[in-house]
């Protein structure tokens, strides 16, 4: 892979690793019990490993979601359907500035989505893609408890997209000590930010982060990202009755990503991500991709939960 694409990946993947079941939340807040000599950051540490295991454990109960995808790009703003499977989602474009596809453009889709439905191939690529990415999660989110330290910032607190679930507010900064060698680690571990955790299911709500430090690939002469980028995600709680925990699931519905740096030969490169997900609706677990290739071709009912450039469009 080039090093701009590397760069570029891992930047993304970093951030999407974040959003990703929850166990029951009991006692007293993680944030009152302190011994004398405690650290300040040490029960926000044991939190943020509560929290790392509840979303690591998320596919032990989650259930499976049809949804639209509002991506923002300087060029075009571009919208999808989507819908999840086990062996990966599979999304068919609908919008494109806001206007429906040309025939042309529809017939390109339908022809990618049967190439996927009758490719072997096709389908193996598309699941290891999948596998791959979830193993990425994994490990990204693996990082969360000991490449940061941890403080409090409110004993409790609203997140401002979800102003009706409480939360723990905390900061972070990258513990010093921690040896961050992969290029996603390094990247991850440059940053200081705020996270915001729900205190009843403790579930990631949102989180922000922001490059302190410029990061360098092979010693700067393979690449670079500079210092100053920065990355927001935040998450929401879908359907509490349709999951298998009947806990509800957590979904993703906003990531901003705006990261520049320099590849090889001195081009600079730059990544702009603004991705809007809602109108989550549950779907049967275990549809095949021909069944949620047939289903994404369906038109939405909901048209109350659909983006207004989808409602004023169709």
């Amino acid at each position: 892979m080039k090093i701009r694409k590397l760069i570029g990946f891992c930047c993304v993947t970093a951030v999407l690793g974040l959003a990703l079941a929850p166990i029951t939340a009991g006692g007293e807040s993680p944030f009152a019990v302190r011994s004398a000599g405690a650290k300040a950051d040490g029960n926000s540490a044991y939190l943020v490993r509560e929290v790392v295991y509840n979303e690591l454990h998320d596919h032990d109960t989650h259930g499976y979601w049809r949804y639209w995808i509002e991506r923002h790009s300087s060029k075009e703003t571009q919208m999808q359907e989507a819908v999840e499977t086990p062996d990966g989602p599979v999304a068919r474009l609908e919008l494109n500035n806001g206007h429906p596809l040309s025939e042309d453009a529809r017939e390109d889709e339908d022809r990618r989505l049967q190439h996927l439905l009758t490719s072997p191939s096709e389908q193996a690529q598309h699941r290891k893609e999948y596998s791959d990415d979830e193993h990425r999660i994994g490990r990204i989110l693996a990082l969360l408890p000991d490449a940061f330290l941890y403080e409090p910032a409110e004993e409790e607190a609203r997140s401002p997209q979800m102003p009706e679930c409480a939360c723990y507010h905390m900061r972070f900064r990258p513990n010093p000590d921690y040896p961050a060698h992969s290029i996603e680690s390094r990247i991850f571990h440059a940053m200081t930010g705020d996270l915001w955790i729900s205190v009843d299911h403790k579930r990631l709500v949102r989180l922000d982060g922001k490059l302190q430090e410029n990061v360098d690939f092979g010693y700067g002469f393979l690449g670079r990202l500079y210092k100053g980028g920065w990355f927001r995600l935040e998450r929401t709680h879908v359907n509490a009755g349709s999951s298998a925990s009947g806990n509800g699931d957590w979904k993703t519905q906003r990531l901003e990503v705006h990261m520049i740096g320099r590849a090889m030969l001195f081009k600079t490169i730059a990544r702009e991500t603004s991705e809007v997900r809602g109108g989550f609706t549950p779907v049967p677990s275990g549809l095949s991709l021909q069944q949620a290739a047939a289903l994404v071709r369906e038109p939405v009912i909901a048209a109350g939960a659909q983006p207004a450039s989808l409602v004023t469009s169709r």
